[in-house]
């Protein structure tokens, strides 16, 4: 696989539509809410686990919420 391709995710815009904050979030799936922050700005890529807990949690697919994008682009 390439070494160029990075980890990105929609999370910050389908937390929002179900209105919760970070704090809810992380609440509800069991992490801190430094964790979600973390997660939305790219610093941290969560486990398996807790990006399909995440899906489940705001009713999204994997591939809704995590996608890869080319380091280059």
């Amino acid at each position: 696989m390439d070494d160029q391709l990075i980890l990105k995710n929609r999370l910050k815009a389908a937390r929002a539509e179900k209105n919760l904050s970070q704090g809810a979030l992380a609440e509800l799936v069991g992490v801190s809410r430094q964790t979600i922050s973390s997660i939305e700005t790219g610093q941290f890529n969560p486990t398996a686990k807790l990006a399909l807990v995440l899906c489940i949690a705001l009713d999204k697919k994997f591939e809704d919420l995590f996608y890869f994008e080319d380091e280059e682009t």
